[in-house]
């Protein structure tokens, strides 16, 4: 289930991707940068396109499947690559240590 939800979600990431860089940029002058020009940013918008739709829809689902993906990887068991590695003995550590002299000739 895990892995299942695990592919929708990356395949929805670059479903999400392709759907934001293919809109249309509102305001790309200069002027409508800095809040000049003819800006309708409180005036009526423009209906919404498909592709705005498509990116809502695809925003909610992302959202949903990180939620759940959350939940399921918290009911996993506790073990960690970390945890499974094995700690070098503490004598070869100082052994591999250069020595530094003290006074300079």
């Amino acid at each position: 289930m895990y892995a299942i939800l695990l592919g929708i979600h990356i395949f929805i990431c670059f479903l999400l991707i392709i759907a934001v860089l293919l809109q249309s940029a509102k305001g790309t002058s200069l002027s409508e940068a800095f809040g000049g020009g003819s800006s309708n940013v409180f005036g009526p918008g423009s209906p919404a396109s498909i592709i705005n739709k498509v990116t809502t829809v695809l925003v909610v689902i992302f959202f949903f499947t990180s939620i759940a993906l959350s939940v399921l990887s918290s009911n996993k068991s506790g073990s960690s690559v970390i945890n499974q590695m094995q700690q070098p003995p503490a004598t070869q550590q100082q052994q591999s240590q250069p020595k530094v002299p003290l006074e300079s000739k």
